[in-house]
């Protein structure tokens, strides 16, 4: 099962080595990993996507709590979160290619960031599942090159990850 982890941490060198040294000794490949500095310049978010079951999770979770740098650890629940991923993606574009690459850019409502005249660079943001699709329907065009972020997530409502 797939879990997204949001942690506050303070904003320091090594923080984010002893926490991914943590994931690996128990055994969990990080699927993404999200890290930037907060409305707090002394503190960082980071948002970590695993697969695992519930029981090793609660004590990673646990031994992510005792470590000093951590000032706070949850685990978010997708049903009560807003998810996003950001791609650009760069496209081999011929010329008669173009218009059928600027309408599937349009209908997931993303944006041509860049134009040569063998290519194009498309950013894309949105769920993990809309930003496969549109890569998919990208792959046919051939793509050059791809970077992709993390995960990144927010609890809705009046909650807050944050402190």
């Amino acid at each position: 099962m797939k879990h997204t982890i949001a942690l506050i941490v303070e904003n320091k060198p090594g923080v984010l080595v002893r926490i991914a040294a943590l994931f690996s000794r128990r055994g969990f490949n990080i699927d993404s990993l999200t890290v930037g500095t907060t409305d707090k310049p002394d503190r960082a978010r980071m948002t970590i996507t695993v697969d695992g079951d519930e029981v090793v999770l609660e004590q990673v979770t646990k031994q992510l709590n005792k470590l000093i740098n951590v000032i706070r650890v949850s685990e978010l629940d997708p049903a009560e979160s807003v998810e996003r991923e950001l791609a650009i993606i760069k496209v081999a574009a011929r010329k008669e290619d173009r218009s059928e690459i600027m309408q599937i850019v349009s209908v997931f409502r993303a944006k041509i960031i860049d134009v040569s005249p063998r290519s194009m660079i498309v950013e894309v943001t949105g769920s993990e599942d809309k930003v496969e699709a549109m890569v998919r329907l990208l792959r046919q065009f051939g793509i050059k090159e791809m970077a992709r972020t993390g995960k990144v997530s927010m609890v809705r409502g009046s909650r807050a990850v944050g402190s």
